[in-house]
């Protein structure tokens, strides 16, 4: 069985999972019913407790699916405070449904899934240990793989249904409101977390900062919430950016971010009232930088912008040059801070973020969007989710769900060390390479042929040289030379979903 962007897919498994091979961008006129979560009644008095230990032994039974967020990242401490507890009581085979998955919940996992406690996991992405681990298959069913906006679609369609979530805040009543801005573990946006609070059938908020009730503004309400947990602590907010937050002095990056900002300001989409969504890290936030100065020497205001939000976009929102911000995630302390103080600094929740089967996402509104890639293809494919051994070692993330935008633009180095980004074909497919209009490299940019009107646009770029992108992967090939073909065994070993529930690739076993 093959889907439309050629790749072979394993017909047991699609069987099995009720799956469809992907077919288009398009999501078409579907309608269908929302689930919802279960009610224990309650009048709340009852919720608080200083006993993780027992809210665990009350909630978990074997055969569960419980869910987390990654707001906190690699600063996380209650993946495993949780997973410590669950593994020690000797449950088995539950489904781990989180946001996604970060490097410091890998050790807790690769046990749990050693001892039999995890049998499932669905997630936005996978690094580290746990990647290694899984990509060697370690783990007995495939990984199910979804962007952000395919994850809050398969919690609304009932396709994860989630029986207890575990959510750490940085602040909380003993009934449950609590939000990501105040206390010392802040975070800003509880933007994914949203999601679970709204349909699991259990909610426990953990947090180390109990404030007095009723706690305003509240992002998660006493309505959603169970139980109520007080820890020690939640999580380190200083590596939640984990070099997400830098300004780059890389040469190479500044020029890509140089180049980005020329296809950005010379495309028919730079004008008053645009909508922009950049991801973070060192090339982003300086695209960010150079889009500022052309915003204030032509006048022009964003409308509004979306996605993971760090303080050079905050920045924009004081100066006047940005109306809203439309925030999922923040990376940093200072856009977390811009939350709190500033009403035009909305939070969403995923579904609002880039739900494609909801009435209307705000990914749908986008006029330019900046992305990154592992490699991309000569038919513009692109790959984030596993390295050039084969190896899982990314995230879907917002990828898919971004790349509906009226221009979209894949930021990357024509080779990374002695690897070609753009090759003749990547190794996973996560998003179509007709989602994609534009690759800019340090060596120029090539434009996807389907957008004649972007190649008029661009046939002038000023200190941009413009190639077709066979002519990129053959000057990355002289570069780097021909790897040998990485080795796969048949047994798939995860499955990736678009962003409408489709399958588009497979990873196999390494």
């Amino acid at each position: 069985m093959k889907n439309k962007v050629n790749r072979e897919l394993p017909e047991n498994l699609m069987e099995k999972y009720h799956y469809k091979p992907y077919e288009s961008t398009e999501i078409g006129n579907i309608s269908y019913q929302r689930t919802a979560s279960q009610v224990k009644v309650s009048t709340g008095d009852d919720k608080y407790s200083e006993s993780l230990a027992d809210v665990v032994k009350k909630t978990v039974k074997d055969g569960m699916t419980i869910s987390f967020h990654h707001h906190f990242r690699n600063g996380d401490y209650v993946v495993n405070q949780v997973m410590r507890l669950i593994i020690d009581n000797g449950i088995k085979n539950l489904t781990i449904a989180p946001s996604s998955l970060t490097g410091a919940m890998n050790d807790v996992m690769i046990e749990a899934i050693q001892k039999g406690t995890v049998s499932n996991i669905t997630s936005s992405g996978m690094r580290g240990s746990l990647g290694e681990f899984v990509s060697h298959g370690g783990l007995k069913n495939p990984v199910i793989f979804r962007s952000h906006g395919g994850r809050a679609r398969a919690i609304e369609e009932g396709k994860i249904k989630i029986d207890v979530a575990f959510l750490g805040v940085p602040n909380s009543d003993k009934l449950g409101n609590s939000n990501g801005m105040k206390g010392k573990a802040v975070f800003g946006s509880l933007g994914y977390a949203l999601m679970d609070a709204n349909y699991a059938d259990q909610v426990v908020l953990l947090t180390d900062n109990v404030v007095p009730y009723p706690n305003t503004p509240a992002s998660i309400k006493q309505t959603q919430v169970d139980y109520v947990v007080k820890v020690d602590e939640v999580g380190d907010p200083d590596k939640i950016g984990s070099g997400a937050t830098r300004f780059t002095k890389d040469p190479k990056e500044l020029k890509i971010a140089q180049s980005v900002n020329q296809v950005i300001v010379n495309s028919p989409y730079f004008k008053d009232g645009f909508s922009f969504q950049t991801g973070s890290g060192g090339a982003a936030l300086a695209v960010t930088r150079y889009l500022r100065e052309k915003m204030i020497e032509k006048n022009i205001k964003a409308s509004f912008a979306l996605g993971g939000i760090t303080k050079p976009t905050t920045d924009l929102l004081e100066e006047g040059l940005v109306g809203r911000i439309m925030d999922v995630q923040d990376f940093d302390k200072g856009a977390a801070q811009s939350m709190h103080k500033n009403e035009m600094h909305q939070e969403i929740d995923a579904s609002w973020y880039a739900d494609p089967f909801n009435k209307g996402a705000m990914v749908d509104q986008l006029d330019v969007a900046i992305l990154s890639a592992l490699e991309i293809d000569t038919n513009f494919n692109v790959n984030v989710m596993s390295g050039s051994d084969g190896v899982i070692r990314g995230a879907i993330g917002g990828h898919q769900d971004a790349a509906g935008a009226k221009l979209t633009i894949i930021s990357a180095p024509l080779t990374r060390g002695r690897l070609a980004t753009v090759v003749p074909e990547v190794t996973t497919v996560v998003t179509p390479g007709s989602s994609i209009d534009v690759l800019v490299t340090e060596y120029g940019i090539a434009i996807n042929p389907a957008r004649k009107d972007l190649q008029e646009a661009f046939n002038n770029l000023p200190g941009v040289p413009v190639y077709t992108i066979e002519e990129l992967q053959q000057k990355a090939e002289k570069i780097v030379g021909t790897p040998k073909p990485i080795e796969f065994k048949d047994r798939p070993v995860a499955l990736i979903e678009y962003r409408d529930g489709s399958i588009i690739d497979t990873i196999k076993e390494v």
